[in-house]
């Protein structure tokens, strides 16, 4: 219920910038930017402008939700609003939605818990925290101006269609030693605060999205080396995103409880 309360709070705040100076309707992804000069006055910008900053400096902004050594920037890149790099222009629109892994309906809300248990491999903020509706405010910010349920763009998706013969892991770390290293280390580790892990005790999850080989295959291809993006074939892409997906990793714990702080009925 909370998460409901919250969503269509924002939704009628962001209704009113979004006809004003701040509309930019049907605008690209790649078109996009974020400007904090540009954001509505008040308490709503002020949202709007955390749940950017917990987007691109997770650890630091959210310190006791996050145990891997990255932030959400790391899938989502230039802050969400990249083509290709997973945007998030438009995802506030496509909630409430199924949810095939959960079998239940979910809010956008219980979409960014997801991402806190898996990819973060940490416990998600409560729904109706300043930070749960900051990360909300700003991707409504963004989405501003688009349809209420308007699928995914095809222009935003990374995933394609896989090769047909399986990934060469081998030929994936040769390719890993060449290309991605420099960045991700040797060891997948990373740097911190600057390029994420990639397997080990500090990177996300098993349960985490880009845990699918899928979706690594298309993420490496359309984004990465980030000096060179779409230089490796998919083919080469699905070798580097076996070989990195056959590292051991956190395993998500299933049994781990999530509860909500309480909260006084005057909070609403």
């Amino acid at each position: 219920m909370r998460a409901l309360l919250g969503t269509a709070a924002l939704a009628l705040a962001l209704a009113a910038c979004s006809t004003g100076p701040h509309a930019a309707l049907e605008t690209p992804a790649s078109d996009r930017a974020y400007d904090p000069k540009a954001l509505p006055p008040g308490p709503l910008g002020h949202s709007i402008r955390l749940g950017h900053d917990i987007l691109v400096d997770t650890q630091a902004k959210m310190k006791g939700y996050v145990r891997a050594d990255m932030s959400c920037a790391a899938c989502h890149l230039d802050a969400g609003l990249k083509s290709k790099g997973g945007s998030l222009v438009g995802v506030y629109g496509r909630f409430p939605q199924w949810n095939t892994r959960s079998h239940r309906v979910i809010a956008l809300q219980d979409r960014i818990a997801e991402c806190f248990l898996y990819s973060m491999n940490g416990r998600p903020p409560g729904y109706a925290s300043p930070e749960m509706i900051a990360l909300v405010s700003y991707m409504a910010y963004v989405s501003r101006g688009l349809p209420i349920g308007e699928k995914q763009r095809e222009g935003d998706r990374f995933i394609v269609p896989l090769p047909s013969a399986p990934p060469n892991p081998a030929r994936g770390a040769t390719i890993y030693a060449q290309k991605c290293a420099t960045c991700h280390g040797a060891d997948g580790a990373g740097v911190s605060g600057t390029f994420p892990p990639l397997w080990g005790k500090s990177s996300f999850n098993g349960g985490a999205g880009m845990a699918h080989l899928d979706r690594m295959t298309g993420f490496v291809y359309f984004n990465m080396p980030q000096d060179a993006p779409r230089s490796l074939s998919i083919e080469e892409a699905y070798d580097v995103g076996a070989f990195v997906l056959g590292h051991s990793r956190p395993q998500f714990d299933a049994k781990a409880i999530v509860a909500e702080p309480p909260a006084p009925a005057r909070y609403y």
